[in-house]
């Protein structure tokens, strides 16, 4: 049950925000009783957490099997990293889309705690453009934070428009946003 209050959640907080959201809607929803919300969640906030945690770290997780994996070149590690947030869209596009757009409603340590593990997703980029960089793998005269930014605005901005079961495949937008990205930064 504490998954079905989370994914509808997850539904309304898209369609109508967190705010304009009640733990009534949710629960009338999923035609359950207050008392099955507060079982599982202590408050609507708590729940917006859980969200955002589950979200971040999921992220975390799957970027650390790209960057362990010693095998990769550290444009290919940009390209998976990419490829990952992409096809997040299709997979967990209404997560995302409240996690960027909700986090406003948590209270300030818990965004904090949030942008802790977000700080550490970004790091985690911009150590592998640092490498790449100093592997002489891309371009020497390059602001890896900048770059990293560059990186992740592309991709994270991406949940705002991109329509995954469109005319363009997520493959397809990963291929056109790696070679975006690494045609600026690849070293000749």
């Amino acid at each position: 049950m504490k998954e079905q209050i989370t994914n509808q959640s997850i539904q309304l907080f898209e369609e109508k925000g967190f705010s304009q959201t009640s733990i009534q809607d949710i629960v009338d929803a999923l035609n359950v009783t207050k008392g099955t919300f507060y079982y599982y969640f202590s408050s609507k906030e708590q729940l917006l957490m859980d969200i955002h945690l589950k979200y971040i770290d999921n992220l975390l997780i799957r970027q650390q099997q790209i960057l362990d994996n010693i095998s990769l070149s550290h444009q290919e590690k940009l390209t998976k990293i990419i490829a990952m947030l992409i096809h997040d869209i299709k997979e967990k596009g209404s997560r995302g889309r409240v996690f960027f757009r909700e986090i406003r409603h948590l209270k300030r340590d818990n965004i904090g705690k949030v942008k802790q593990k977000r700080n550490q997703f970004r790091l985690n980029i911009e150590d592998v453009v640092q490498q790449g960089i100093s592997a002489g793998e891309f371009k020497q005269d390059l602001r890896a934070d900048m770059v990293t930014f560059g990186i992740l605005g592309v991709a994270n901005y991406s949940y705002n428009w991109y329509m995954p079961d469109g005319e363009v495949t997520p493959d397809e937008l990963t291929a056109i946003f790696s070679n975006l990205v690494l045609s600026g930064i690849v070293a000749d």
